[in-house]
């Protein structure tokens, strides 16, 4: 999604800076609800907090930054994608730096009467930010934002009955469910909720989980590391599927999961996929996941879309014609993130080109640019690269002659979607598979196609793979 293509009304406002519209930190915040959209929250809040432009000139945007630590990780994973937001809202950028910089870089704080108007608070910034240091929660998260619907119901209730009862009922709780869809805000709820009831609660993404692991192996603090996990009454894990493949860190969470669970302490994970779906994933965790309670988070249906876009504008006390929501809640079907992002981004363009004033027609506009943003392209090469990655296995496994069960499912995977996804011939794709005879790549997609009616977690597997498909 090219986000200045959906506030470039006309040639007038090409370049916003240009005409003292927007400042830095409004071209910032492009930057931040791009992100938002491209990434899991809880990589948004890990990697994003207190990040801001520190200069601008030259056409080198220097980004502050507060730590080595998050210098390191914008550069290698993050630099081609906030370089092309930038680029794309203001094309005479060249490059874009990032700098340590000790002082905190509040988003919100930059902001002063005399640099800019007063923000809306239905713009995309850090205002919910109020991390609490102990737990690492966001206390802006709680049961009472959560809109409910079907897609939800079953998880919200576990979550509720895990708050009621800690440690007895459905331990562990195990939420899955794709991209952008409210599970970061259902665990930190939880959080709350117990911390609120002098729980000693910590909430944390399995990536700093292994991160202060590897720290603890390094500075010859193990026992330190141990202690600070395995003596919480409520022990909170989001994307946990980034363990897999990391055997020490596995050993470790495996002991800290039993000691936990052996002294009635609480467990809640959170992941893109449920347990079996999740590749190099041992099996000794795999079936202590699957002992609590899973509850899958779908994709919202309309009217839940609707209350959401209703919520979140009261929360803001933003007055929107009923009609606009009901646009974007038609319009953004994918996930809740989205959603919100194209609120974001409404309200955000009407403060700098209408004054405030945000009208069915400039609405319209912004959600056909979204939705007419042209589908990065997807090759066969891709498609191959995409499952091989997901299921962590070497590409040249998929092209050779194997009939291992952890190398045939992810074939036919990948037959599928070139059927499907790229309209191949049954010939054609048993080509670029080594030439693999046409009857065979039926009898995969004919098996695929079987699987997805009969299994729902598969399919959900399967939507994970394309949203990478497509987001890579």
């Amino acid at each position: 999604m090219v986000i200045f293509d959906t506030i470039q009304v006309d040639k007038e406002h090409i370049s916003l800076i240009g005409l003292g519209i927007m400042n830095d930190i409004d071209l910032w915040g492009v930057v931040l609800n791009e992100m938002e959209l491209q990434t899991s929250r809880a990589a948004f809040l890990t990697w994003f907090k207190n990040t801001s432009i520190s200069s601008h000139r030259d056409g080198v945007v220097s980004v502050a930054v507060p730590n080595g630590f998050t210098k390191r990780r914008l550069q290698e994973k993050y630099t081609k994608t906030i370089l092309k937001v930038l680029r794309d809202t203001i094309p005479d950028i060249k490059s874009v730096l990032f700098v340590v910089e000790t002082k905190k870089h509040s988003f919100l704080t930059q902001r002063t009467p005399s640099a800019v108007k007063t923000p809306l608070e239905g713009q995309a910034i850090f205002e919910e930010m109020e991390i609490n240091p102990k737990t690492h929660l966001n206390p802006k998260y709680s049961f009472q934002s959560f809109v409910v619907g079907p897609s939800n119901e079953l998880a919200r209730a576990a979550a509720m009955a895990v708050v009621e009862s800690p440690g007895h009922t459905h331990n562990p709780l195990f939420i899955y469910g794709g991209v952008g869809l409210g599970k970061t805000h259902l665990l930190q709820s939880i959080g709350n909720e117990l911390f609120n009831k002098n729980k000693n609660v910590v909430y944390i993404t399995s990536e700093q989980f292994t991160n202060e692991f590897i720290a603890s192996i390094q500075n010859n603090t193990k026992n330190s590391f141990k202690e600070q996990y395995r003596t919480k009454d409520v022990l909170i894990i989001d994307d946990i599927q980034f363990i897999a493949g990391k055997e020490q860190t596995q050993e470790e969470f495996f002991h800290t999961f039993n000691t936990l669970y052996e002294n009635n302490k609480q467990i809640i994970l959170c992941s893109d996929r449920p347990p079996k779906a999740i590749a190099t994933l041992e099996e000794r965790l795999r079936s202590r996941f699957e002992g609590g309670m899973l509850a899958d988070i779908k994709p919202p249906d309309y009217e839940t879309r609707l209350a959401i876009l209703q919520t979140k504008i009261k929360e803001r006390n933003i007055t929107m014609e009923n009609s606009i929501l009901e646009h974007i809640a038609t319009s953004i079907k994918n996930n809740i993130r989205e959603l919100e992002g194209a609120l974001n981004l409404i309200v955000t363009s009407s403060r700098s080109l209408y004054d405030n004033q945000i009208t069915q027609e400039h609405a319209k506009r912004i959600i056909t640019n979204l939705l007419h943003t042209p589908q990065k392209p997807v090759s066969h090469k891709h498609i191959i690269n995409t499952v091989a990655r997901f299921y962590e296995i070497k590409e040249e496994e998929i092209m050779k002659k194997n009939r291992r069960r952890e190398i045939v499912l992810p074939r036919q995977i990948v037959m599928f979607l070139m059927r499907k996804e790229l309209k191949k011939s049954y010939p054609a794709i048993g080509e670029h598979l080594g030439g693999r005879d046409h009857t065979t790549v039926m009898h995969a997609c004919d098996k695929i196609e079987k699987r997805i009616q009969d299994d729902v977690m598969f399919e959900d597997e399967l939507n994970v793979i394309k949203q990478t498909l497509y987001s890579t």
